[in-house]
């Protein structure tokens, strides 16, 4: 069975809240899931950063949803198996979904090792309102990076079911952006993801 199958909802009727066009509205942005993908140490948390920042600078209302965060509080109860990563990014796509209903630019930080997972983040957002991201590294330069010593457990054998080495990542095929971290420092990551979102006419 499915880790993504919905269980009967029959008795549930979401409410319709008058509140949440009028806020988009004021916010004067298209709200968006910035959906940051790619190996641990690719620099998810650090673009997402430095994004957060260029985009406040130019009067847009964000947030940051990153990987190791939820995983200390919505999601402290999964583990690393491939159905307690799927709930994970269920979990989080959720949320994202309710902070775009909000008029959010929500940038996302998560490995999200599976297309499949990916695909269904999209459509419980919406396509309209989901930009993939994948930030890129080859496998030997995030292991030399390994910031959190996490490559070297996973070598070790301390580490189980680390995307990389014992448990795959789907790379993306068709992301909307690309950028490629053991060629672009930080500042042009952040340059080339504004330039797809100006690109895509988002209205400012």
């Amino acid at each position: 069975m499915s880790y993504f199958a919905q269980g009967p909802q029959q008795n549930l009727h979401a409410f319709t809240f008058s509140h949440v066009r009028a806020e988009q509205s004021l916010m004067k942005q298209k709200p968006l899931v910035i959906w940051m993908t790619g190996l641990s140490a690719s620099g998810k948390s650090t673009i997402a950063d430095a994004l957060d920042l260029a985009l406040r600078a130019q009067g847009r209302f964000t947030c940051i949803i990153d990987g190791d965060s939820v995983r200390t509080g919505l999601c402290r109860d999964l583990g690393f198996t491939d159905s307690d990563r799927d709930e994970n990014i269920r979990r989080v796509a959720e949320v994202a979904g309710l902070m775009v209903a909000a008029g959010l630019i929500v940038i996302v930080a998560l490995i999200s090792p599976s297309s499949a997972s990916r695909h269904y983040a999209r459509s419980i957002i919406g396509n309209e309102h989901f930009v993939e991201v994948h930030v890129d590294a080859p496998l030997a330069i995030v292991e030399q990076r390994d910031p959190k010593g996490l490559y070297k457990k996973a070598r070790s054998g301390l580490l189980k079911n680390f995307t990389g080495i014992d448990s795959n990542y789907d790379t993306p095929l068709f992301p909307e952006v690309h950028v490629q971290t053991h060629l672009f420092s930080v500042e042009q990551s952040v340059e080339i993801i504004l330039g797809w979102m100006a690109s895509a006419a988002d209205p400012a």
